[in-house]
């Protein structure tokens, strides 16, 4: 696994001015704009689309076929796929996590707890994003994987805006019940959503471990 990180880094270095541009995005939105929750989830979810294009190298001009021959598995290629995303995504967050809280003490406007719950939502979030990307990618490629990922997503958010419309219509008031929550019920319930997250991704690699199995190149 070590081999193919130093090997995905090396493609990365390449794009290192992509990566100072997008850090010079969120550094920018970070203390010119009010909204932090924005940057805090952009810029871990963009770097986390890294992983996804070393994907795209490896089958390029049919390479996986030359990668297998060395002494890789591919449930080894798999996970690393996996701890690169987490490793660009997860340095992200805590990049930006940290950026906000600067940004709000800095403009006089910081409210830390409110910062901490927003990153701590997107923690999750950004998990099953991962979890649902890289499977996608390892069975339909690089085109048609974003194609049906566009899809899901698509999905999701028609079955979200239908649980808010139906809890209007019961006379549900979501982000009253939120305000309510105590700090304590808050960070119980993210624990509970993080640790859903952390399900999502196991079952995740195991659904790309046998994709990756089952693949002819």
């Amino acid at each position: 696994m070590k081999g193919l990180l130093v090997k995905d880094f090396k493609l990365m270095k390449g794009q290192k001015n992509f990566f100072l541009i997008i850090a010079a995005i969120a550094a920018s939105t970070a203390f010119f704009s009010d909204d932090t929750s924005f940057f805090m989830g952009f810029l871990p979810f963009i770097l986390s689309m890294f992983a996804l294009s070393t994907i795209s190298y490896d089958e390029f001009d049919n390479g996986n076929a030359f990668l297998f021959t060395l002494p890789i598995s591919r449930t080894g290629y798999t996970i690393e796929k996996y701890c690169l995303a987490l490793m660009f995504g997860g340095s992200a967050w805590i990049f930006a996590t940290f950026l906000a809280v600067i940004s709000g003490v800095l403009k006089g406007t910081a409210d830390i707890k409110e910062i901490l719950i927003s990153s701590l939502i997107i923690l999750p979030i950004l998990i099953v994003i991962q979890s649902l990307m890289i499977p996608f990618h390892l069975k339909f490629g690089g085109e048609k994987g974003r194609l049906a990922l566009i899809g899901v997503f698509g999905i999701i958010s028609v079955i979200g805006i239908a649980a808010i419309k139906v809890s209007e219509m019961l006379g549900v008031n979501i982000p009253d019940i939120i305000n309510h929550i105590s700090v304590l019920s808050m960070g119980v319930i993210v624990a509970i959503i993080v640790m859903a997250a952390v399900v999502i991704l196991l079952i995740s690699i195991k659904t790309s471990s046998s994709i990756m199995n089952h693949k002819e190149f």
